[in-house]
């Protein structure tokens, strides 16, 4: 007799026998950063006073998060900027917590304490803090964030975690000037403990998501790696072509003209100054719902009902994107077109040369073929699975 049963959230006793409305909620805490990295798409200046008043309050976020618990939010994670630039973190941190939520921290680890360490063993988070690290020296470190002094922040910041065995797991962004550090990096990363896989890592860099900044655009379009590179340092991985295997038997195939293929609507977002979002890149004023002026809820079941049903209308995009079968390997999608063209269907070459860079490694597609043009794509996707991966 098994003394054991599974059971579905909605089940749980948590939620008075009602289907919880909210999994996960993602709270920007602020925009402010004490980094101005050569590759961000959001941040702003420390020091950026207009932006500290536009913050929310504490008891505002703290409302927030109250009404995400009674919809059945379970975790909540903070980012920025970086979220441990507010005064208010730990208040806001152990609220979090006593509400019995899990809190996922994204932070640069230069402001870590000892005082936030010792609380983070108090009182766990429930999940690893996610550490983005810049470089493997002083040099390279200190020039990518254009701070001196914060390779030596960061690194008194992760002793510490260490010190207290807090888990942490590290990410990072993929340069190609730094690629010389990029084993050292792995080496490192594999003797933390709480690792249990290789660090996650950025190299198609967004644009400013607020479309606020055109030369610090064309900045991140340098840094980005050609679809070439792009290809070479994913295809490094042997596993690499078993997994498309199993990934092109269930995500590729054409998308049809419903612009929303990510849940858009179901899990939501809130910004420093308190406007909901169906996610963080997406910041187009048509999409966004101010929480001072609407509950959480009605966002949820109102603002943003029928988000999955919204079709393109761009000629280019139904002419291309709408048929192409590489949906599932490019990341097109309404929030890279905002960034980089201020509509939500309008075609994005780079991600569009990315996706088609892939498909050719693959043999998906031909050197000279344009994967919107191909009509027997599901033999291909068939033949491919066969080799590589489960059957369709």
């Amino acid at each position: 007799m098994s003394f054991v049963k599974k059971l579905k959230a909605h089940e749980f006793n948590l939620f008075k026998g009602n289907k919880p409305l909210l999994g996960r909620l993602d709270i920007e805490l602020t925009e402010r950063c004490n980094n101005n990295c050569i590759h961000c798409c959001i941040n702003k200046s420390e020091y950026d006073s207009d932006a500290l008043t536009k913050e929310m309050s504490t008891d505002f976020v703290k409302e927030i998060l109250t009404e995400a618990e009674r919809i059945g939010c379970l975790s909540v994670r903070f980012t920025g900027g970086e979220p441990l630039l507010r005064n208010d973190f730990q208040d806001l941190y152990l609220f979090a917590r006593r509400l019995g939520m899990k809190v996922i921290l994204f932070t640069n680890a230069r402001l870590i304490t000892e005082k936030l360490a010792e609380m983070f063993v108090k009182y766990p988070l429930g999940h690893a803090i996610e550490v983005s690290v810049y470089g493997m020296r002083t040099e390279s470190y200190d020039s990518v964030v254009r701070q001196d002094g914060a390779y030596t922040e960061f690194h008194e910041g992760v002793s510490l975690l260490l010190k207290h065995k807090v888990p942490f797991i590290v990410k990072g962004p993929k340069f190609k000037f730094l690629k010389e550090e990029q084993d050292e990096f792995i080496t490192w990363a594999e003797s933390i403990p709480s690792m249990d896989k290789k660090p996650g890592y950025s190299m198609n860099f967004d644009l400013r998501h607020r479309r606020d900044d055109p030369e610090k655009n064309a900045i991140i379009k340098k840094l980005r790696l050609t679809p070439e590179e792009t290809v070479s340092i994913l295809t490094n991985n042997p596993l690499y072509l078993n997994s498309m295997g199993e990934f092109c038997s269930n995500f590729i195939g054409p998308p049809g003209d419903k612009l929303f293929k990510c849940g858009a609507g179901k899990s939501i977002c809130i910004d420093s100054y308190g406007n909901a979002q169906l996610c963080l890149p997406l910041r187009c004023p048509d999409n966004v719902v101010s929480l001072h002026k609407v509950s959480l809820k009605i966002a949820l079941q109102e603002s943003f009902k029928g988000m999955q049903e919204i079709k393109a209308k761009n000629p280019e995009y139904l002419r291309r994107c709408a048929i192409c079968f590489l949906n599932g390997l490019c990341e097109q999608c309404p929030a890279k077109s905002w960034v980089e063209h201020g509509t939500l269907d309008t075609p994005v070459e780079y991600l569009c040369d990315v996706a088609h860079a892939q498909a050719r490694f693959l043999g998906l597609i031909s050197d000279d073929e344009n994967a919107w043009e191909v009509n027997d794509w599901k033999v291909r996707v068939k033949r491919f699975v066969a080799i590589h991966g489960p059957a369709i």
